[in-house]
């Protein structure tokens, strides 16, 4: 075998560290990213959030006069200062902007403040502005609370810890998911007459739980929460015969009530039609989760990124996009560390010239994410303006490549940056994958969306009789009359989606 030496030319993408970076910060949530930031200024000396006053600029352009920093060493490249997904970004509209087009910003990273008219974050006490997820982390949650209200009782010592430990085996719910048997045998596996014991003690203090506030906490199905808050609206109202009609409902199968078969309640119960569905209207009225207002909400908590106005005059509306600055953090390096490096530049401040270096970048990286953000968000609400007007009948079928091949992206980026991301608009607030739906066809040779057909769905079904409510075939008939081609599966498909029950848990018999 002959050995030689050749040359050749060839291309190919390298993900160096800081594209690696961009990249993840990009598919991050607005939580997600706060504990980046805060992770990164606990983790770099050279990165510092500004607690000033921050100077009337639009997103990510410094109005300031002072003069731009000398070089010390960090030079960007041109292959990573404006790419995603190995592809270019461009220049970006920072600013708040409608899509009509009113013109375009030019970003120009410095190491000046960043995040525009964002607040400071701060947590000190004399600080009035107390956002959601602040509220939520100082809720008081279910056990907090019932243990609160078991100090007022006058109990024995057995009683009290059995109170207590049948507080702490709710659920979520505030439901006791254990029998009582099974809690005194965890307790004591091998002493029958010590559980026997414990049984007593946990049954007196069940009465005692199921007393407290919120009403129905303690219970152990459905039905028994659902009774212990209907005898307490009887014994405020000891003469409503509709709170006896839905008591004497809850003593039977809660299948019959889910069916809503007043024939077989009537004949099971001796009430009148007109009195069971008095009744079940109040049942419907009831929490079968007393729990849930104690749940830890912090994760339930929906900031929008993008946030969407309707400006102009009636006639013809128009639409700005615009950034949330709650979710930009007002990141900045700290010129006095910066400073001092640059003064005493030497051989063995490489690491220091690193540090300051990943400062840098993931303030450029955080700068991009909005700016993609923005970019994708002005796209979405100029596709889709039709929403935005008459609402969700009217969405347009959008797919992800059409955004990408009108911003010169990826699809993956797209993906990345509609997931987890929400815009605030004039209907709600909704994902910005809510905006992409797939095509059906119609008669006229046209598309519409799924999301159009879903809503059709939902207005069918909320207009339909009780007595006979709409199949999955008469849907589909009604969106051919519309003049939408949509089958029975997927029909069904999407009345699942819109967590529907079917025709037969729909009829009132």
């Amino acid at each position: 075998m002959k050995q030689g030496l050749s040359l050749r030319v060839s291309q190919h993408l390298a993900l160096t560290p800081q594209l690696q970076q961009s990249i993840r910060l990009l598919q991050l949530s607005t939580l997600e990213l706060s504990q980046e930031v805060e992770q990164m200024l606990d983790d770099n000396p050279f990165l510092e959030v500004s607690l000033e006053e921050a100077p009337h600029e639009e997103f990510g352009v410094a109005k300031s006069d002072a003069p731009a920093p000398e070089s010390d060493g960090f030079e960007p490249s041109g292959d990573a200062a404006g790419s995603v997904d190995g592809e270019q970004g461009g220049a970006a509209e920072a600013g708040p902007s409608d899509w009509e087009g009113e013109g375009s910003t030019e970003v120009v990273p410095d190491d000046g403040e960043w995040g525009g008219e964002a607040p400071a974050r701060r947590k000190d006490a004399d600080n009035d502005d107390v956002d959601a997820t602040d509220l939520a982390r100082g809720g008081e949650s279910l056990q907090a609370h019932l243990h609160r209200q078991a100090l007022s009782l006058r109990l024995s010592e057995e009683d009290r810890a059995a109170l207590r430990f049948l507080i702490e085996s709710l659920n979520d719910d505030g439901r006791l998911e254990d029998s009582l048997e099974s809690l005194a045998a965890s307790l004591a596996p091998h002493d029958l007459e010590q559980q026997e014991e414990l049984v007593h003690h946990f049954s007196v203090a069940l009465h005692l739980l199921q007393h407290l506030e919120p009403t129905g906490v303690g219970a152990r199905g459905l039905a028994e929460c659902l009774t212990l808050q209907l005898r307490a609206r009887a014994d405020d109202a000891p003469e409503d015969e509709v709170v006896r009609a839905a008591l004497a409902i809850c003593r039977h199968p809660m299948d019959l009530l889910a069916r809503r078969d007043f024939r077989r309640l009537g004949q099971l119960t001796g009430e009148s039609e007109a009195r069971l569905r008095a009744a079940i209207g109040l049942i419907g009225r009831l929490e079968p989760k007393p729990g849930r207002r104690f749940v830890d909400v912090e994760r339930n908590i929906v900031v929008p990124d993008v946030i969407v106005t309707r400006i102009g005059k009636p006639g013809q509306p128009r639409f700005r996009v615009q950034l949330n600055p709650d979710v930009m953090p007002r990141l900045r390096v700290h010129d006095v560390y910066a400073g001092a490096l640059k003064a005493h530049r030497g051989a063995g401040h490489q690491a220091l010239q690193q540090r300051l270096q990943e400062a840098r970048w993931f303030i450029k990286n955080i700068q991009q994410r909005f700016d993609t953000i923005l970019r994708v968000s002005n796209a979405i609400v100029e596709r889709q303006k039709s929403f935005f007007v008459h609402g969700e009948l009217a969405m347009r079928p959008l797919v992800l490549r059409e955004i990408a091949d009108e911003l010169g992206l990826h699809e993956s980026t797209i993906s990345r940056v509609t997931t987890a991301k929400y815009m605030s608009t004039p209907y709600g607030t909704f994902e910005l994958k809510y905006f992409f739906g797939s095509a059906l066809g119609t008669e006229t040779g046209g598309n519409a969306s799924s999301t159009a057909v879903r809503a059709l769905i939902r207005q069918f079904v909320a207009s339909e009789s009780d007595k006979k409510p709409l199949s999955d075939s008469q849907i589909s008939d009604m969106l051919r009359e519309q003049g939408i081609e949509c089958a029975r599966r997927t029909v069904a498909k999407y009345r699942e989606a819109l967590r529907i029950a079917p025709a037969n848990l729909r009829k009132a018999l």
